[in-house]
């Protein structure tokens, strides 16, 4: 089966029939970023994003294993694939070294939510970013997004009447096409006041506002989550990641061992 390398975000978005996971993984087709398709398939390698690196995979299982079977060479096993659930689990059986390591859930909307939902929260300065981090440190300490990371542009933040910053979310790795909304976290104490999804849903008004569509990822075991990110709009879809066997483990016989994890999350 012939492969092609893809040389635009509108070829990309093309041949992934407008997937918002695949538009967002190509982060505007910059220098760095690389795309293949054969048949119906197609494959994103983007490096760092969302702190990994990563192939987004759309498309059946046949071309989509035939892509990765040429990819990871290319790029390296590093790389984890990510897409939908039902097309990584088949991908394991499929490609040799192969195994999933999260199932999790991408939300995504092109509607804004209503103004109100934003009501009192704001952009907030640098000179707060140390607030996110000491908030983040108590409410959501495995979060991806961080003050100061690369790719994380701004964040937005509710205080309560002392001043005190009580909720926040981060513009984190958005691109032409899909916003992405990271760093959700509210203090222990403040929750089940309505405080993340005022946040939230600014983040989703600017981001659909700005590119079009807006999208998060969401652990889908979190019941309380899922529910307000759909009272906002977003629509949920079951996605998982694989990543390359370690060295060592039986089966192994097409893909050698990535380097260390350095410990942090699983997708």
């Amino acid at each position: 089966m012939a492969v092609r390398e893809l040389t635009s975000l509108a070829e990309i978005a093309d041949a992934a029939e407008g997937d918002a996971l695949i538009i967002w993984a190509a982060q505007g087709y910059h220098s760095r970023v690389r795309a293949w398709t054969s048949g119906n398939a197609v494959v994103v390698a983007c490096p760092a994003l969302s702190r990994r690196d990563r192939l987004a995979v759309h498309g059946d299982v046949h071309h989509a294993a035939v892509l990765l079977r040429r990819v990871f060479p290319e790029v390296g096993c590093d790389y984890r694939p990510v897409g939908d659930a039902d097309l990584i689990e088949a991908l394991v059986t499929e490609v040799d070294g192969l195994e999933v390591v999260a199932q999790f859930g991408w939300m995504d909307t092109t509607w804004p939510p209503p103004v109100s939902d934003a009501a009192g929260v704001c952009w907030l300065t640098a000179a707060e970013w140390p607030e996110v981090t000491r908030l983040l440190r108590v409410a959501s300490p495995s979060s991806y997004a961080w003050p100061g990371q690369a790719g994380v542009r701004r964040w937005a933040g509710l205080r309560d009447e002392g001043q005190r910053l009580i909720s926040t979310a981060a513009d984190a790795w958005s691109a032409p096409g899909v916003g992405f909304v990271s760093g959700v976290a509210t203090d222990p104490n403040a929750r089940g006041r309505g405080h993340a999804r005022a946040v939230c849903g600014l983040l989703v008004q600017t981001l659909v506002s700005k590119y079009g569509q807006a999208a998060l990822i969401v652990d889908t075991w979190n019941t309380s989550a899922v529910r307000l990110y759909q009272r906002l709009g977003l629509r949920l879809r079951q996605v998982a990641a694989a990543r390359a066997r370690p060295a060592g483990h039986p089966g192994v016989t097409a893909l050698p061992a990535p380097r260390r994890d350095r410990g942090r999350r699983s997708w």
